[in-house]
């Protein structure tokens, strides 16, 4: 620091040195702490030279360390509401869970079971196909009578951003066995019909048959509509579904509008986990249109070769004649 100072005072530094020691430190060159009438701390606060302190605070004492601290804590809020929108908007136009509240799609689905719904694919007009498992709004009072869960605020909130169904939504889930224009029907214990083709049905739970022999809806042959699908519990004897709702406005069917989405996956409990994929037996061609141009190619040839056969027989006569 000696140095420095003798050569920032040219022509003066042998008095310099006869004033004091050689080596001494120089009070208004050096950086010390001086009084305030001191040229280099001219009252700014700062040290010599004009350079800021360099004890790691700014003005006002806050560390850079304590406001990013705050930053963060301003920020928080606004991080939670992006992520519940987004919750909200993956509700509404994606994916939504579910719970099965009871045992009428048993062994598929078991009481407790969360299932995780697609709700993108009906935005972009796909409609629900025979043998996949969908999630309905209730169509005409099916659910009228059961009891209405009570739950709580932690339960409230969840199902509000999406994370659990809601209590107060009257929701159903069921398998679509028919679709408009399709003719389902049930004799005796079965199996079940779709146009005139019987279907295997695997998934049925054990012990029960296909078609319930019952009075009250569980024989039945009935033609869909257009826009609407016939739905069957896989609990075929514990199911309140298409058969037993005959006597609605929809006549036990479910318009497709009504319809939330397919069921595509088992999320919960872990040891569950599951896809929920269309059964084998509904690779077989089952449309009623389909039925109706395999058989036309056949009347169309009888059609056409009774013609011949009576020119050719003429043919025959006429020269059998002559």
């Amino acid at each position: 620091m000696g140095d420095v100072a003798v050569g920032a005072r040219s022509g003066h530094d042998g008095e310099e040195h006869r004033g004091r020691p050689v080596g001494a430190a120089d009070p208004a060159a050096d950086g010390a702490v001086t009084s305030g009438n001191d040229p280099g701390t001219a009252g700014d606060g700062e040290g010599s030279g004009g350079q800021p302190p360099t004890d790691g605070k700014r003005s006002g004492g806050a560390s850079p360390q304590s406001k990013k601290q705050r930053s963060f804590w301003k920020e928080l809020p606004i991080l939670i509401g992006i992520a519940l929108v987004l919750a909200l908007l993956i509700k509404t136009f994606l994916v939504q869970a579910f719970s099965i509240p009871s045992d009428s799609m048993q062994n598929t689905l078991q009481q407790g079971d969360r299932v995780l719904v697609d709700k993108l694919t009906p935005w972009f007009g796909s409609e629900p196909e025979r043998g996949e498992v969908v999630v309905f709004h209730d169509p005409d009072q099916w659910l009228a009578g059961e009891p209405t869960p009570d739950p709580n605020a932690l339960q409230t909130f969840l199902s509000w951003i999406g994370l659990m169904p809601s209590a107060e939504e009257k929701d159903l889930i069921k398998r679509v066995v028919g679709v408009g224009g399709d003719t389902i029907q049930c004799e005796g214990t079965g199996p079940l019909m779709v146009n005139g083709k019987a279907l295997n049905e695997p998934y049925v739970y054990p012990g029960n048959t296909p078609c319930s022999q019952d009075d009250q809806g569980g024989q039945f042959k009935v033609k869909i509509p257009e826009g609407k699908i016939w739905v069957m519990g896989d609990h075929r004897q514990n199911s309140r579904d298409s058969r037993y709702n005959q006597s609605d406005k929809n006549h036990g069917m479910v318009p497709v509008d009504e319809v939330v989405g397919r069921a595509i996956v088992i999320a919960w409990p872990i040891n569950r986990w599951d896809n929920l994929p269309v059964p084998d037996t509904f690779d077989q061609s089952l449309s009623a249109r389909s039925a109706a141009l395999t058989v036309a190619p056949q009347g169309l040839a009888l059609a056409g070769a009774v013609p011949l056969v009576l020119w050719r027989r003429q043919r025959i006569k006429a020269t059998q004649t002559h």
